[in-house]
């Protein structure tokens, strides 16, 4: 959809990422389902926008600072220097790295809270009530008795310690805007997703709403109130008007993007985002996202991942063994996203073994071998088409809806299914057709017909392909076109139709992109 009378835009950002742990698994998955969703929305032709970065503020990264005997910033400056340095490694395409720190985040949250004052949202009072600080989350007395917590003063969501807190602080007022986002989630079915997440907020939030503490005065490592520096700015609040940074926020460019057509977010902070979020929206008078998409989380061989067990996969741990393809593939293909999946290195194997080098790489293989052996690698072009053919092409074009449409709803795995399925039926086509007989028998036309349509299918699969695993899939554009290809040029509208090879065109001789993983 058009939002400024010009190309149409597609805004998809990841959560910023805390600056007191090293990236992990589930913060490669979330960044690369968004590098997936990005890339595919630039090969549809839109005017693509993906955020991703780091939040430095708050108590718990004040104090892992401290016991590290080193400034907050120079905290936030190692991690960064990790994050900008394994982006890369897993082909990420973000537009835009946000740090909490910088001086154009700074102005964006202070214009936001300026506008919630100017909104009547925000007012000062006390705050005494239970502060969970590995969260950044406050709990009520009743929350804790209803969660069964408060005999050991536990936060019902991490199980950790919860603290008391009495300070002076600056509330916003959530309970006003608790109707107007009830009547929002139900009169727009696709704002959370899955489905299961956005029965999960509304049971929330037709529980009750209750006005929520927005300022702190018992550490200083934020955005300060404006006007009031002994108060330092909740960290959601400031960590969730990151969307808005980005794009320009307060400068009214920040429309030209905003707003986000998803947030990918993981469950723990479903909250944070399809409630407090939208109501901070609501009462600024800025439109609401499109959607909030909480996916699921990780274990490794059937085990919670932990530092204490010592299986928390660490991304460099991974690029190791693995090619960052690989990984891309693997994680959206394992698990239907939103659901919570298990981590298997043999799943890994098997699922690579099967679909890419069994079927994938044995379709290319095979089939510029086959034209490299009849045709001296050159297309003759279509002479003899049947219905076998016909049906291959209604297939190959039903995949491209389809992928489309599936990406749309972020269902990566159904995505991937479908363009395996093309894969599928491309190698029962050879052995329908047998080449090898037609060559035999001097079946000049039909050979050439079949070779074509083999060829055709395979460069459109590596271009639906391209997004999950950018570099294997110009490897293989490129033995199919002779010659370097560049990914990030490729356009559906130019590229994406079937005949877009022409008679005379002569491909690369084959060279393993996929070879078996053992």
């Amino acid at each position: 959809m058009e939002k400024d009378g010009t190309m149409s835009t597609y805004y998809v950002t990841t959560p910023i990422y805390y600056v007191n742990d090293e990236p992990h698994l589930g913060h490669m998955y979330t960044t690369i389902a968004a590098d997936v969703l990005a890339r595919h929305m630039r090969m549809d032709g839109l005017d693509v926008f993906f955020l991703t970065g780091v939040d430095e503020h708050g108590q718990k990264v004040q104090q892992a600072a401290e016991q590290r005997g080193i400034a907050p910033i120079e905290l936030a400056d190692q991690v960064v220097a990790r994050y900008q340095k394994l982006w890369p490694q897993l082909s990420i395409s973000h537009d835009d790295f946000i740090r909490t720190s910088s001086e154009r985040h700074k102005q964006a949250v202070q214009a936001m809270w300026q506008r919630l004052m100017d909104a009547d949202a925000i007012y000062k009072g006390m705050y005494e009530d239970w502060y969970c600080v590995p969260c950044e989350t406050y709990w009520t007395e009743t929350q804790l008795k209803d969660a069964g917590c408060r005999e050991d003063s536990l936060c019902p969501d991490c199980r950790r310690p919860v603290e008391k807190v009495q300070e002076e602080s600056y509330f916003f007022r959530l309970s006003r805007y608790q109707d107007a986002l009830l009547e929002h989630i139900r009169n727009n079915p696709d704002f959370i997703a899955p489905a299961s997440r956005r029965n999960e907020v509304l049971r929330f939030v037709e529980s009750g709403l209750n006005d929520l503490s927005v300022s702190r005065t018992t550490f200083s490592w934020g955005v300060p109130v404006p006007g009031d520096d002994a108060h330092v700015i909740y960290v959601w609040i400031d960590a969730l008007t990151n969307y808005l940074t980005a794009p320009g926020f307060p400068d009214e460019r920040y429309r030209h993007y905003w707003p986000a057509d998803v947030h990918l977010i993981g469950k723990d902070i479903l909250r944070f985002h399809a409630v407090y979020w939208p109501c901070m929206l609501m009462a600024a008078g800025i439109p609401l996202p499109k959607r909030v998409y909480a996916h699921g989380w990780w274990t490794v061989e059937g085990e919670k991942m932990s530092k204490s067990r010592g299986n928390a996969l660490r991304p460099d741990e991974l690029l190791a063994k693995y090619d960052a393809d690989v990984l891309r593939y693997f994680l959206l293909r394992e698990v239907p996203f939103g659901q919570d999946g298990d981590f298997s290195f043999e799943a890994l194997k098997q699922r690579y073994n099967t679909e890419l080098a069994n079927d994938v790489g044995n379709l290319l293989n095979r089939s510029l071998a086959m034209l490299k052996k009849y045709r001296g690698s050159e297309l003759k072009g279509i002479a003899d088409e049947q219905a076998m053919d016909r049906a291959l092409i209604a297939e190959v074009e039903g995949m491209q809806r389809e992928v489309d449409a599936a990406m749309q709803a972020q269902a990566f795995h159904v995505a991937l299914e479908r363009i395996n399925a093309v894969v599928r039926h491309g190698n029962r086509y050879i052995e329908e057709n047998a080449p090898w007989v037609l060559a035999r028998e001097g079946n000049d036309a039909r050979l050439d017909t079949v070779l074509y349509h083999l060829l055709e299918t395979l460069r459109l699969v590596a271009l639906q392909l391209y997004p999950f695993m950018p570099s294997r899939a110009v490897s293989m554009l490129a033995q199919i076109m002779n010659g370097p290809v560049d990914g990030e040029a490729l356009r559906m509208a130019e590229h994406g139709g079937w005949g877009v090879l022409q008679p005379g065109h002569i491909c690369a001789a084959p060279s393993p992109v996929f070879p078996r993983m053992e």
